[in-house]
């Protein structure tokens, strides 16, 4: 089994993701690269993460790696730092899982996630224990720069209206969820003229008040606070703060899959060019493409994947419905804090959230999970067992299934033994429907 799930490595720390691991992983990645290379490295907030960042710095060294120490940074920083000053780089983060996780992300020279070729050729040498040593004279040497941040932060300011967004003086309720993002977005937003209201923005690896997934039923603190405060937009962001998500200024959630079309209305009524979203996505984004006369590309499941094609095409946009968006004038990778301030930059010419929320059409979406053994075999007799169903079936990513009202997806996990079903439909009795039939179709393929 591969070594790299969707984002990475993750695993219980100190059980899967321990300091041997995080050593010959690390030695891995020197060995691909070879000697004469710098890879810059950061972590979240997690208190396993000095530990295993120790361990990595360690394993890229003796392999005669030049690393730079860039300390506590989301990921999106991280990214912005490799891009303009390293060969590579390692994010040790677990982004949205429990906090008994963490896990290495690998970031290309470009500040893009490792590409999956790329990742494919450091787990080979992984398993191969074929590692290069650095003579007791070519080790690495080590430096640290605690910059980043502060570089990152202004990198986002230079990408958007500041000065717009500052006259509007906005009041800005956030909750960074104790996560590495409570070392940027308050900064961020303060040098961007809004009055800050924050809470959970002391960086603590035990996040002792809420999971770092920031899903509506753990942000309900949050939400009071935009509805009793005059707050013009709340924020969320999750462990590594590569995603935000966002409540409108009458505290109501905005849903991550609007929350992508609506920040792709507003981009492509200004700059006319492709999109890009996975598969996984709503339909949204295609009505808005055809409503703006732009192309939309379709992809497999996965930042990189979205962030890769961008870059291919030249799009204006792209990301997930997650509440990971991707805007290329700042960097090509999922960004939380550029997404906030994106969409302040919106709010600054006399646009609400609601208003923009209200503004896309309106699907409903169900979803389900089946556990099975063989994965591989199981998803062979799902592509028997589809034949026939719907107007079309896409395959970039499993199985995506047109109907004339709507569509159904059926995709493999890339992290656990499971099959992912999606549906979508104008109403949501139709998308119970759709998901019923796709996880009948699931349970009938079954393969132990």
């Amino acid at each position: 089994m591969g070594l790299f799930g969707t984002n990475g490595v993750r695993g219980i720390a100190n059980e899967f993701i321990t300091p041997k691991f995080a050593i010959d992983l690390a030695r891995s990645l020197g060995t691909h690269l070879g000697e004469d290379k710098t890879v810059a490295i950061g972590r979240d907030t997690r208190i396993s993460g000095e530990m295993l960042k120790a361990a990595a710095i360690s394993g890229l060294l003796s392999t005669g790696i030049k690393v730079i120490d860039i300390g506590t940074c989301p990921t999106p920083s991280v990214q912005y730092y490799v891009r303009d000053y390293a060969d590579a780089g390692i994010v040790i983060t677990a982004s949205h899982n429990p906090r008994e996780y963490n896990g290495i992300k690998l970031i290309a020279a470009d500040g893009t996630e490792f590409s999956k070729e790329g990742e494919k050729k450091v787990e080979n040498i992984y398993y191969s224990g074929e590692f290069h040593t650095a003579n007791w004279n070519m080790t690495g040497e080590l430096n640290r720069d605690y910059n980043a941040n502060d570089y990152y932060i202004n990198g986002i300011i230079s990408s958007v209206n500041s000065t717009k967004i500052s006259a509007k003086q906005f009041r800005v309720a956030i909750d960074t969820g104790c996560g590495a993002g409570s070392l940027t977005l308050p900064l961020l937003l303060r040098k961007l003229g809004c009055e800050v209201i924050t809470i959970n923005a002391q960086p603590d690896g035990t996040f002792p008040w809420r999971n770092p997934e920031p899903t509506p039923d753990v942000l309900g603190e949050l939400r009071d606070i935009v509805k009793n405060y005059d707050v013009d937009l709340g924020v969320a962001q999750d462990g590594d703060a590569d995603r935000a998500v966002f409540f409108d200024e009458n505290g109501t959630f905005i849903d991550e899959e609007i929350l992508l079309s609506m920040m792709a209305k507003y981009v492509i009524s200004g700059k006319k060019g492709p999109i890009v979203t996975p598969v996984s996505s709503s339909r949204r984004m295609l009505d808005i493409a055809k409503e703006a006369g732009v192309e939309l590309h379709w992809t497999a499941v996965g930042s990189i994947n979205v962030a890769r094609r961008m870059m291919e095409i030249d799009a204006v946009f792209g990301g997930e419905g997650n509440g990971g968006l991707i805007f290329p004038e700042h960097q090509y990778c999922r960004d939380g804090a550029m997404a906030c301030a994106k969409l302040l930059d919106i709010m600054a010419e006399g646009v609400k959230p609601s208003q923009m929320a209200a503004n896309v059409p309106a699907y409903h979406n169900a979803k389900t999970k089946v556990k099975c053994g063989n994965l591989k075999k199981t998803l062979e007799n799902v592509a028997i067992h589809v034949q026939g169903e719907g107007i079309e079936i896409d395959t970039t990513d499993g199985f995506k299934i047109w109907y004339e009202d709507g569509w159904l997806l059926i995709r493999p996990s890339g992290t656990e033994p499971i099959v992912r079903v999606f549906a979508e439909a104008k109403t949501e009795k139709k998308a119970r429907q759709i998901l019923e039939r796709g996880e009948k179709i699931v349970l009938a393929s079954i393969q132990d």
